[in-house]
């Protein structure tokens, strides 16, 4: 049996990046917010602008989102003419989701406004010191994942 002390709530890992998280994402809601996206949907649309026609499962991946969640931010993405699922050539089983011009338009819409928030938070921060912070949590997801 370990004699291991539980840390105090403010300093747990969790609770930090869920505080920190927030943090962020309150400096860019309102523009998601604005265009009836929610961070997810914009996670989704964000992924197809960088890489296109990716099938499902990848997307979850990329995305971090599971496959419930996924399915259903796809269908309304679709609804609203954002995204298009396609059956992939030679599996009638598995099809790759797209964006469509729509949805290109309404990226090209947000992302100056996404990055103005990126250079406050840059600029609040201090560019190294973010830097320092990614390195940081891929060097912690890479060993926790370990």
């Amino acid at each position: 049996m370990s004699n291991a002390k539980l840390r105090g709530f403010n300093r747990s890992l969790p609770m930090s990046l869920l505080k920190a998280r927030e943090a962020v994402m309150k400096k860019f809601a309102p523009s998601l917010k604005e265009h009836n996206l929610s961070a997810q949907q914009w996670r989704v649309i964000r992924a197809l602008k960088e890489e296109d026609g990716l099938d499902i499962s990848e997307l979850s991946e990329r995305c971090y989102l599971l496959m419930p969640s996924l399915s259903r931010i796809i269908q309304n993405l679709e609804a609203r003419q954002l995204v298009n699922r396609q059956l992939v050539a030679g599996d009638q089983r598995r099809s790759a989701i797209f964006i469509t011009d729509e949805g290109v338009k309404l990226f090209n819409v947000i992302a100056p406004k996404s990055a103005e928030r990126y250079e406050h938070i840059t600029k609040k921060f201090g560019p190294g010191k973010l830097e320092l912070l990614y390195e940081l949590l891929d060097e912690l997801i890479e060993k926790i994942d370990e």
